[in-house]
Formats: C-alpha cells, structure tokens, sequence
C-alpha cells in the first residue's frame, strides 16, 4: 500500500531540488547565503524520503520534522527579508549576492524563498500526518 505522505513529501522533496536546481544551473541566478542554508536543509531530504518511501518506514518524521521545520523558520526568514524593507538592515548576506534580491517575483509575491517555504510547508505537514497515524 503506498504511503500517501511519504510519497507527498518525496515528491515535493524532489521538485523543490529540481527547482533550485534549474534557477541556478539553467538560469544562472547566483545563490545567496540564506538560499545555500534552505538547500542544505532540502536537498538531504531527497535522500531520507526517498528511501523512507522505499522502505514505508513511518519513523522518519524524527529525523524529516527538524529540518523541514528549520528550513521553515530560514525561508520565512529570507522572504520576509525581500518583501519587508526595514528588515533588510538585520540581513545575514553580507557579501555576494543580497539575500533581498528577487530573481524572480510572479504574481508581487511568489518569490523563490516563497516557494521553498511551501515545499518546507508541504514536507512538515506531510510529516505531521505521518507522526499522528504512527
């Protein structure tokens, strides 16, 4: 029987890589600080849920939920940092690349930290559900 959290948060897993990915390699948008520290926390991921899903080990929110969760706080963080513009003081980037730059801006607001909040999102409620069957 497939496990429809692990799958979900696999999956989400994988296009959130995909995704970065694609805007730094195809699109050559160079990363900011806070965007390696949110691919730090993601990419790994890939790797526990996938083999998670291969094996339908439910016990991997243990080691899924603090990352997920972390990534959550740093990508609220780097978003709030591009939409509000007295914060952008407090930035950790202090060279390189500003962590308030907004490669892309679809709709006014879905930015890149914006859509690694979601799949952080996605991952932590996928593993909530897991956590609360278990």
């Amino acid at each position: 029987m497939v496990n429809k959290p692990l799958l979900l948060s696999w999956l989400t897993a994988i296009i959130a890589m995909a995704g970065s990915l694609f805007y730094s390699e195809q699109m050559e948008f160079i990363p900011c600080t806070l965007c390696w520290y949110q691919r730090i926390l993601m990419y790994p991921l890939v790797i526990l849920l996938g083999i998670a899903f291969y094996r339908n080990d439910r016990g991997i929110y243990k080691y899924v939920l603090p990352l997920s969760v972390i990534g959550m706080v740093t990508s609220s963080y780097h978003y709030a940092l591009q939409k509000i513009p007295s914060l952008q003081e407090f930035s950790v980037c202090t060279s390189g690349v500003p962590c308030s730059g907004q490669y892309v801006n679809y709709f006014g607001f879905i930015t890149i930290p914006f859509m690694a909040l979601i799949g952080f999102t996605m991952i932590t409620i996928s593993m909530l559900a897991l956590w609360r069957r278990k």
